[in-house]
């Protein structure tokens, strides 16, 4: 059976019970991106970085661009969700930020830079909860309602799944 390039690591499936321990797994997986993300790319010159992962699919700048977007709206969503009683967040067009200038061309330093200062502060606030905080909510208008932990699930997958479409690039093109 030829893998899905679209989910090397398979699809998300949501979560309704976490454990401690995977609530910590996850963590740390969300708080080893920057430091991993930056070794997948660290060699790459500008035609290896403007090289799809795969037909049709974002370049592997994009990804690194998007991660730092995408993880920039999870921190916001669970300040919100910290503060606020159920809010509704915003959602916003990935594919659509994938295409504008910053993304398709701006050095990925930028967003590996943004990454590392943003996991930093996101991660820090993310151990200081408690299991009452975890459980707060947010309301997503795809997705429905979150809980905090769902969403630290969803986003250590995020890390997984994006750091896949680099390595599987990678390992298929001998680079």
């Amino acid at each position: 059976m030829e893998q899905d390039l679209r989910y090397p690591v398979g699809e998300f499936r949501p979560v309704q019970s976490v454990s401690a321990r995977e609530r910590e797994n996850w963590l740390n997986e969300i708080e080893a991106l920057p430091s991993r993300l930056r070794a997948a790319v660290s060699d790459l010159n500008d035609m290896q970085l403007d090289t799809p992962y795969r037909n049709g699919g974002w370049t592997v700048r994009q990804v690194v661009h998007h991660l730092a977007d995408s993880h920039m709206n999870s921190y916001t969503r669970f300040r919100l969700a910290l503060t606020e009683e159920n809010p509704t967040i915003k959602p916003y067009a990935e594919a659509l930020w994938a295409e504008l200038t910053d993304a398709r061309s701006a050095p990925i330093e930028h967003s590996l830079q943004l990454l590392e200062g943003l996991h930093s502060r996101w991660v820090m606030l993310m151990r200081s909860l408690t299991d009452p905080d975890f459980s707060k909510t947010f309301q997503h208008p795809e997705r429905g309602e979150m809980r905090l932990d769902q969403n630290l699930a969803l986003y250590s997958w995020h890390c997984r799944h994006h750091l896949a479409h680099i390595s599987g690039l990678r390992e298929r093109n001998g680079w």
